[in-house]
């Protein structure tokens, strides 16, 4: 019966895709048969484009934002006047997201309270951390101060880089449930790893535990349609859906929900690169072997994830959140010098927090930064500071996938490769498939496990999140990762040193516009 409402779903979930798709393509040909149309007054709207482009020019170099995009978005309204406006007003406006900014703003106002006292506390532990490690301790400051995420310790941290071990922790987590389950992720996919949680979820209901479930609609529109919410519900289980698609040209659309987060009781939680579909647990096998990781947290630090959590959990409801439930003494009074800040990205501020993360990583680097990601597609910032590492000597190393899962964007990641080879970064692929993982590595000091990928989805579009930690052993797993994955890989930075001039000429045109795709 569960095999074949699942066979029921998927159809009906791409159906809806390609309805949305539809309805937007014949939308775009409005916007173009319009501009056509206009050309029968060619004097006067080639006068009203030019007048337009050049005032929508001038407030696009005004806006705060990343270059790159502002220069994508220069080009392409100089190019296409009326096309370039029409697309720039319908997704690049700021005020465009003003809706999506009010509901979060409201959910941060009711979490505000418990977050400052959180922060509060983590003082205490950026100034132990500073008579350590000034430079830890800046990356700790800037995390707790500029971007609002507390400092913690008292942390056991366990990083797997095998999705299964993974996978199984969450379980035996799951079944020793006694208040509230928290689970937060881009997808789900009704099959055979997803259905083994969801069994222990509705037993853990049906005992008075507080069980939500969030999704992202369009991350999880290939594995699931609305009668899974539907069947979850029926259950006992609370399941929401994020920023449901509809079929109109809409800016929000474009900001997805890519975190990952599982909270037990406010006592475990887990975080990392691997959702909840088949693929993820090497369960099926569309691009090869598919490569992730993930963390584990016990004890303070579980708290930055509940408070992550309830943000996207209360920006969807009218009524406030009380987070004073959901944030528990520790049970288990763990005892660790390791400091830990479980960290969250939003597209809706100007602070790229993840993209900041990744810099400070790589710039405070002395022996080595070692970085994986499926998608290379970065900004001349990220550029400049791994160029630079590599150039003081430091060992710079980038893995990023054999078997693409998009062939577009995997063309777009090669592209960035010649620039940094030159400077010294040295370029891997991993051979036997797909790696998902988004995680870094420097000085066996400090690591990064997370949903952020290296590519302007991840670092300006997408709500993200991930965990920056030190002074544990989890680190030196996370580079024993690493050392594991350079033998499964072939290096490629020789490769792409030398190019001829069309390649040249086709990587800079799509390196032009990557930020807008």
């Amino acid at each position: 019966m569960q095999t074949e409402e699942k066979r029921q779903q998927i159809p009906n979930s791409i159906g809806r895709a390609v309805f949305v798709a539809l309805s937007f393509l014949l939308q775009v040909g409005w916007i173009l048969g319009f501009a056509l149309y206009l050309t029968r007054y060619y004097a006067v709207v080639q006068l009203a484009s030019s007048l337009l482009a050049l005032l929508l020019v001038f407030s696009v170099y005004g806006r705060s934002m990343n270059s790159a995009f502002r220069l994508s978005w220069i080009i392409l309204i100089l190019l296409f006047p009326v096309l370039g406006a029409c697309l720039y007003l319908l997704f690049g406006r700021p005020v465009a997201l003003w809706p999506l900014r009010r509901r979060f703003r409201a959910a941060d106002e009711a979490l505000d309270p418990a977050r400052r006292r959180e922060v509060e506390q983590g003082t205490q532990v950026t100034r132990a951390l500073h008579d350590r490690a000034p430079d830890l301790a800046g990356q700790a400051a800037y995390l707790q101060n500029t971007a609002g995420f507390p400092v913690y310790r008292n942390t056991e941290v366990r990083f797997y880089g095998d999705t299964n071990q993974a996978l199984e922790a969450q379980q035996e987590a799951l079944r020793g449930a006694r208040h509230f389950i928290f689970m937060e992720y881009h997808a789900i996919e009704d099959s055979t790893a997803w259905q083994g949680l969801e069994e222990i979820l509705a037993q853990r209901a049906a005992a008075g535990v507080d069980v939500r479930v969030f999704y992202d609609d369009v991350g999880s529109m290939g594995f699931i349609s609305p009668p899974f919410a539907q069947r979850l519900r029926a259950k006992g289980i609370q399941c929401r859906v994020f920023n449901p698609l509809v079929p109109a040209m809409n800016i929000i659309m474009n900001n997805r929900d890519h975190r990952k987060i599982t909270v037990v009781d406010g006592q475990i939680g887990f975080t990392g690169g691997y959702n909840l579909a088949d693929e993820y647990f090497n369960l099926t096998h569309p691009y090869g072997v598919w490569k992730d990781s993930g963390l584990r947290l016990e004890g303070e630090a579980v708290r930055g994830l509940t408070l992550t959590f309830l943000q996207m959990w209360g920006a969807t409801q009218k009524e406030p959140i009380d987070p004073a439930p959901f944030l528990p003494p520790m049970e288990r009074p763990v005892s660790s010098d390791g400091v830990v800040v479980p960290y969250a990205d939003t597209p809706l501020d100007e602070e790229p927090v993840g993209e900041n993360v990744y810099i400070n990583l790589v710039t405070h680097a002395d022996r080595y930064a070692w970085l994986t990601t499926p998608y290379l597609i970065i900004s001349d910032e990220m550029q400049r500071a791994l160029t630079l590492a590599a150039r003081r000597g430091v060992d710079v190393r980038i893995i990023t996938p054999g078997i693409p899962d998009k062939k577009m964007v995997f063309r777009v990641t090669r592209s960035h490769y010649a620039r940094l080879a030159a400077h010294g970064v040295r370029i891997f692929e991993y051979s036997p498939g797909f790696i998902h993982a988004k995680q870094a590595v420097a000085d066996d000091r400090a690591a990064v496990v997370g949903t952020i990928n290296l590519d302007y989805r991840s670092l300006y579009l997408h709500f993200e999140n991930a965990c920056w930690f030190t002074g544990c052993g989890a680190v030196k797993d996370v580079r024993k990762d690493f050392e594991a994955l350079f033998p499964q890989c072939r290096e490629v930075t020789d490769q792409y040193k030398v190019r001829s001039a069309a390649v040249r000429g086709v990587d800079c045109l799509l390196r032009l516009f990557s930020p807008l795709m």
